[in-house]
């Protein structure tokens, strides 16, 4: 077992590693049971639509692996989840629509987590006073106090918590944080995120049940048509629970599956929900631990009519002390009911690339800028770089590197941070995270950051010790919120 050390030489020692892996391991003590290789690990999946299948069919289907339960607050989604892992592990788990119901069953090992944004804070709290070890979904924390709080419950009950970036469980990624660490690209002085994505309109819709028969168009990702959500649908959904600790409200299927993203209440707008993944690996790539100094942020929501209080395109620029810049930008690309983008644009990042790179503009990923080269990675860990006044093509992630050697890796591609996270539970190592709660709290502030700037229209400087605005009354209420009885994220966890 190793032994502990203070916070203040984690955070040093997690700065000076390429993956910025936490050193500390966590204590016996915070087993139910010893879990030796041959035990399997009792798992709930908490929230199993969307991102929640992912858990499940990569959880489900590890050796000594066993999801005892599902919980989700819609009911109707069981049969089919149920199904599927009859199917692929030839069992059926059980159900439950209370997350603090599984808390209590000392059998539970482990708790994934890939609920709203707004409950990620509490259902990881709650889970780690259970002495349960917690997967996470990015970005950590809906606001910075919550992820403050992550992190004190994570250490004081001695629970491992990981965070679904999933880019620090990639060999490709890895290897480009090598690349630049070893001063390849020269001195790196700025990193911009990329979000271009099509998204088509949520329209708008009153509050209240819709109408047998009705059905209306979601956005991509939520898998098209969607099953109308009528009296009959609503009546095996606890719409309460759903709400948790936001603000009560009616429902309305503008703030429910999926589109919740959209709203200020459950979610952060695209710079928190697809710019998470790039504001990690462009803060990697900068070697930056500490915050900005000063954030600015300005965008709106440009398109069709719609009840999204979000911005759907957003510019935001961090500085840090020593002058080098972050910035991240995104982009709603509207589509026509088949998908369709409209209008047909080519989108470009990072300059001109030249003829020989034969190297596509990325348009989901981070562009790393140095003084004697650049960089671009995609979403899935796939770089190029480029040198000299023609942007002429240098090395690639598709080039063999025999001397690198993975970190903490035990599968491949992103979907490798599930088996990362079994195999630190197993030899009960934080050390062996690839994104423990601290480093997934720093990468998901940042997000949280330029969000607070676009809100109140103006530059805000950051007090980094203490995560905090300077002087600013109206940002600092947004670093945290007006709970619900019963869903309150305590001072005190």
């Amino acid at each position: 077992m190793k032994k502990s050390i203070s916070r203040r030489k984690f955070i040093k020692k997690s700065s000076v590693g390429i993956a910025g892996v936490s050193m500390l391991s966590t204590s016996a003590a915070s087993y139910s049971r010893i879990l030796g290789s041959n035990d399997s690990i009792q798992m709930g999946i908490i929230g199993i639509r969307g991102r929640g299948g992912s858990h499940i069919n990569n959880f489900g289907k590890m050796k000594n692996v066993r999801i005892k339960y599902l919980v989700d607050i819609d009911e109707n989604l069981f049969k089919d989840r149920l199904d599927e892992i009859e199917k692929f592990a030839g069992y059926r788990p059980k159900t439950e629509w209370d997350m603090r119901r599984i808390f209590d069953d000392k059998e539970v090992d482990a708790v994934s987590v890939a609920a709203p944004n707004h409950w990620h804070a509490l259902s990881t709290i709650w889970g780690a006073q259970a002495g349960k070890h917690v997967y996470v979904e990015k970005p950590s924390t809906h606001n910075v106090f919550e992820g403050k709080k992550m992190i004190e419950a994570a250490r004081k009950y001695n629970v491992l918590v990981q965070v679904g970036f999933q880019n620090r469980s990639i060999a490709n990624t890895q290897r480009a944080i090598k690349f630049i660490r070893d001063g390849k690209l020269g001195d790196v002085y700025m990193t911009r995120g990329l979000c271009f994505k099509p998204r088509p309109s949520i329209g708008m819709y009153p509050d209240g049940p819709m109408k047998p028969g009705e059905q209306f168009k979601m956005n991509v990702e939520s898998g098209g048509f969607e099953t109308p959500y009528t009296e009959a649908y609503l009546k095996n959904v606890h719409y309460d629970m759903w709400i948790g600790p936001a603000p009560e409200k009616p429902f309305n299927r503008n703030r429910f599956h999926y589109n919740w993203h959209w709203n200020w209440d459950y979610g952060n707008g695209d710079t928190g929900n697809q710019g998470p993944h790039q504001f990690d690996v462009a803060r990697w790539a900068l070697g930056k631990e500490e915050l900005p100094t000063r954030v600015n942020s300005m965008g709106g929501y440009f398109g069709p009519k719609s009840a999204q209080n979000t911005p759907n395109t957003q510019t935001s620029m961090f500085e840090y002390a020593d002058g080098k810049i972050l910035e991240f930008g995104t982009r709603g690309i509207f589509t026509d009911p088949e998908g369709v983008l409209l209008p047909d644009i080519n989108i470009t990042g990072g300059g001109k690339v030249s003829a020989s790179s034969k190297a596509s503009p990325v348009k989901i990923g981070v562009i790393v800028l140095g003084t004697e080269g650049w960089m671009q990675i995609d979403a899935g860990g796939n770089w190029q770089t480029f040198y000299g006044r023609n942007n002429e093509a240098g090395p690639t992630s598709g080039e063999k590197d025999e001397s690198f050697n993975p970190l903490n890796l035990t599968g491949g591609g992103g979907e490798a941070i599930f088996d990362n996270f079994i195999s630190a539970i197993r030899n009960n190592d934080q050390s062996e995270l690839t994104c423990d709660i601290e480093i997934g709290h720093k990468s998901s502030v940042l997000p949280l950051l330029a969000n607070a700037a676009y809100r109140v229209g103006r530059e805000l400087q950051i007090d980094d010790k203490h995560e905090t605005y300077v002087k600013d009354k109206e940002a600092s209420k947004l670093l945290t919120r007006d709970y619900r009885k019963g869903y309150v994220v305590p001072d005190k966890v």
